[in-house]
Formats: C-alpha cells, structure tokens, sequence
C-alpha cells in the first residue's frame, strides 16, 4: 500500500445546497415515464388509423406482429435512452431506479421481439401457405436488411440471457458491463429492417424522418454523455491519485487530486465510476461512492476488497491518473421530505452515508451496523462529526457484548422512537437493505421516505 501527504481536514457541518431542493427532483420521474408511456400510445394509434379490417387468422397475427415490432423498436429507443445517463434523468430519478426502467425496458424489448418474430413468421406462412422453416428462410435470406436483423436480434437475445438474475450473478461486474455494449451493435444491426420492411413506413415520409429523428438524438444523447463529456472532463480535471489510505482490515480510502474539482459539481451521496490508467485496470470503470463531503482540492473514495478490481486499489501509486465518469445519483439531500433524517448503514455502505451524515440539515441518526469493532471504517471521523454536530451515532455490531440492533420493527421505533416521522437513508449489503424497508414500513415509515441506491447499471 502506497501513501502520500494529503491530509484529510476536521469534518465540519455543511447545509445543504438550495438546488438539493428542487421540485424538479421529484417530477423528473413521472415526467419520464409520462413521455414513455405516451410514446408508445402513439404507435399503437399510428397502427390503428394505418390498418384497415383484419380478416383471418393470418391477418390477426401478421398485424399483432406489426404491432410487437413498433413497440419493439420503441423499447429500444427507450433502453439506449437510459443508457445514456443523462444527468437529468440520473440526479432526478436516481441510479436505482433508473436499473430498474433499464432491466424493465430490456424485458420488454426481448419479449416484443420475441413476439414480432414469431406472429411475422406464423402469419406470413399462413399467407403464403407454406411450412413455417421455408417461411423463416425466405424472410432472413430475401428481405431486405433482415439477415442484418436476425443476427442484431440474436446480440440481443443474447445479453438478455446474461443479464438475467441466474446468469449475473456468476459473471463479475466488468464482464457483464461490457458485453451490455452488445446492444449498441444490435440495435444499430437492426434499425434498417424496420424502414425496409414496416407496412406503417412504406410511403410515410414523415413517419421515416420521426424515427430516424428518434434514433438519432438517442445517439447523440449516447455519444455525448457517455464518451465525449468523460473524455472532456479528463482533460480538464487531470484527476490522479494523492495517497492510498488503510482505514481497517480489506478497506481502502483512495485520495485523488485534480484541477478545478469544484466545476464537477458533485454532491454528498453521488458517486463516480472510475477508470485508473495501470496495467490490469485501465480497461474498467467501475463505480464508488465519495465517502467525504466533495472539497474543491480532493475526492475520496473508500472501497472494500471484494474482488480482483477494489483488491488492486491498495496498491495503486501517487500520480497515476485517473478518468472519472460522473458525479450519478440521485442519493442526496434533494430526496429528502423532512428535517429529520435516519441513516442506516451495513458495512462499507458508510461511504455515501458518510457523506450525508456531514452534511444533512437537522436532526440525523446515523446506525452503523458491521460484524465487529474492526470493521467499522471511518469511525473516528463519524464520532468526530457526531461531537461537532451534537448529533448520534449508533454502531451496532454482531461480536459478543456489543450493542445489537435487530432490523426489526419494534427494535427500530425503540431506538428512534420517532421513526415514523423521519426520512431513512439506506446502502449496503441486499439483504441488509431488504430486511431494513420491511421493517422500516411496518413501523410506519412512508415508502416514498425510504431511499435506497444501487449503482449496478
């Protein structure tokens, strides 16, 4: 482990920014899902003025189908939309929510694919009355752009199978993320047997030049936030490595200075994926929390070990640089509804909560839970904040003779008896967090009070 000389100031209480509070942040997400929702109702209107009666077994299936391709393409311009992070979309929404729109989008594009390939094929060959092989041979071999389609619909299948829970599981982080890049490749594989082949675009130009439209800002919102803004930004900041700080056993803080960190504009509770320019590493980018308030002189991360990538973190040298994708998330203050706040934090989940527990206004309560004294990361800094602030802070830990806090309804109203009125910021280990929104709802506490991120999209 390799250190420096950078210090980390006295922790102060910090108030929140004004923007926290926007009410933006709380209509960005019906916002988007109204935009979405109502996208999709207009492609089914489209069919519906385009399409005359439907006759026949044929005519119902080969419609469904055109039906399912719409909405297919659709969904596909939605999944690439929110993998775009566009910090709009992320700081309002959150990370979280936004894995789940994007693994919902992904559904939804693989079953209507699924079902436009199918009722295409079924109805055609009905049409033409032949088996349903010479059906699909024809179609991928004499179409126009359908050869192209078939293998950008089989790149898609594909990372749909990877992504599901069973399979993503076995794989590590860095693998799963770059084969997601597959779905670039499919849909762009894709994209041509629509105009090609779609009964509603054939002599509709202005049909054709909405969807190119389409596409085309999904691309730009792509190229924009997910390459060009990291590249700019590394050129601006010049992040690199200060000191690599043990704080307990398989824990790390990694210090890292650059040039005018304050323009990042991130706030307590975001996080960063970050890219370290060594051997064995450059090639990933990887997402940690800040887990000190942002300074305009320094960033700090602090990581467990818990693969190849965080366990390599230890050894990293002063001066090696550093991209840094972000800040992402919606973590922060702006989540809040109240001026009482509980913190619930399993194991290095401190890190955002760290942050946070700086900086919230009014009264917090910050509960550490971890295995044994040994774990706690950062523990004279939380006591340190706990004194300036004159607030709390509860470590709750499983060795013998310590204090134990059951994630139990009643356990959690004894220790914070006006639970029922506070907002609970949650992160760390699933079953930690899951155990935690029970039994934070069977005390009473407001779903929409309860916040939780993840960073895995």
């Amino acid at each position: 482990m390799t250190t420096g000389t950078l210090r980390h100031p006295p922790p102060r209480a910090r108030p929140g920014p004004s923007a926290d509070r926007s009410a933006a942040v709380r209509v960005v997400p019906y916002a988007a899902q109204g935009l979405g929702w109502t996208g999709a109702a207009g492609l089914l209107a489209m069919w519906w003025l385009d399409t005359g009666s439907v006759v026949g077994l044929d005519g119902w299936l080969t419609n469904a189908g055109r039906i399912a391709g719409l909405l297919a393409g659709y969904a596909c311009a939605v999944l690439l939309a929110l993998m775009a992070r566009v910090p709009l979309l992320d700081h309002g929404v959150g990370s979280d929510r936004l894995a789940r729109w994007h693994a919902m989008a992904g559904r939804y594009a693989v079953c209507l694919i699924c079902a436009h390939v199918l009722l295409i094929i079924w109805g055609y060959a009905l049409t033409s009355n032949v088996p349903l092989t010479s059906e699909t041979t024809d179609l991928v071999l004499h179409y126009p752009e359908m050869l192209k389609a078939t293998i950008g619909f089989l790149l898609l299948l594909g990372t749909g199978i990877i992504s599901a829970r069973a399979v993503r599981r076995r794989v590590s982080y860095e693998t799963w993320h770059y084969l997601h890049f597959a779905t670039y490749a499919a849909v762009f594989l894709a994209f041509g047997h629509t105009l090609a082949n779609g009964a509603e675009f054939v002599g509709n130009r202005a049909l054709e030049i909405a969807w190119y439209a389409m596409y085309l800002s999904v691309a730009a919102l792509l190229l924009w936030f997910r390459f060009l803004v990291p590249i700019r930004r590394a050129l601006r900041h010049q992040l690199r490595v200060a000191e690599v700080r043990g704080e307990v056993p398989g824990v790390v803080s990694v210090y890292l200075t650059g040039r005018r960190l304050d323009v990042l504009a991130a706030r307590p509770g975001q996080f960063f994926r970050w890219r370290f320019l060594v051997r064995g590493m450059w090639w990933a980018a990887n997402p940690y929390s800040l887990s000190a308030a942002p300074d305009p002189r320094f960033l700090r991360i602090t990581v467990k070990a818990t693969g190849s990538h965080s366990t390599a973190l230890a050894d990293l040298a002063p001066g090696t640089r550093v991209l840094a994708e972000g800040p992402y998330g919606g973590f922060t203050a702006a989540r809040a509804t109240t001026g009482r706040t509980l913190l619930i934090a399993g194991g290095v989940g401190i890190t955002p909560l760290r942050t946070l527990f700086e900086t919230l206004p009014g009264d917090v309560v910050l509960m550490y839970r971890a295995r044994s004294t040994r774990d706690l990361a950062l523990r004279d800094e939380l006591d340190e904040l706990a004194r300036s602030r004159g607030t709390r802070v509860l470590y709750a830990l499983d060795e013998p003779g310590a204090q134990a806090i059951p994630l139990t309804a009643r356990s959690l109203q004894r220790t914070v008896p006006d639970l029922a009125a506070r907002d609970v910021y949650l992160c760390g280990p699933p079953g930690m967090t899951d155990a935690a929104r029970r039994a934070l709802r069977a005390a009473g506490v407001p779903r929409n009070r309860i916040h939780h991120e993840s960073f895995a999209f």
